[in-house]
């Protein structure tokens, strides 16, 4: 089921997600939940926070579109080392649609969590993978990716963000005729 994205500036995003406690067919449910949704979005990667369920849980397709799917189900996700080196990605977000900025991070990351039946699992990322897995978790911990450029910058996207839903709210004002 395709689940309703929750966009900036929603306070939901600033949330820390709690940690997963139970693997188990009501998660794996969410998860399959939270890939169509990145699908349809279309995404590479999606924190449950995104649909406004605060738990500690993401998944993440890295396939281009002409490839087979991987989806990956990441539960309870921390990383345990990063290296030294940092890489410049343009990322964008599903919660901050059509904004994209260079984002510098570690360049390699090493991610402890659980899969999707609930086996410890170590992941050794670098590149895009790294990249997608630090922004993912981010959301888990209440950041967003917009945390990581110059407050000039964050600030004009967020009050882009509220203006917009100001004008969304007005528009659904009884009375008022949306054309």
């Amino acid at each position: 089921m395709i689940r309703p994205l929750v966009i900036l500036p929603d306070p939901v995003l600033r949330q820390v997600s709690r940690p997963v406690e139970r693997v188990d067919d009501d998660l794996r449910r969410l998860a399959d939940d939270m890939l169509e949704t990145m699908y349809d979005a279309p995404g590479i990667g999606l924190a449950a926070i995104q649909i406004g369920v605060p738990l500690r849980l993401l998944v993440i397709d890295l396939a281009k579109e002409d490839q087979p799917k991987e989806p990956q189900v990441i539960v309870n996700p921390q990383i345990v080392a990063h290296g030294d080196a940092a890489s410049v990605y343009e990322e964008g977000c599903l919660s901050i649609p059509e904004y994209y900025a260079e984002v510098e991070r570690p360049a390699t990351v090493t991610v402890a969590c659980l899969d999707r039946d609930g086996k410890e699992r170590t992941i050794e990322a670098d590149g895009l993978m790294a990249t997608c897995l630090q922004h993912e978790i981010d959301h888990l911990n209440g950041v967003l990716f917009i945390d990581h450029i110059s407050k000039l910058k964050r600030d004009m996207v967020v009050r882009k963000f509220r203006k917009l839903a100001r004008d969304k709210a007005a528009d659904r004002t009884p009375g008022r005729l949306a054309v």
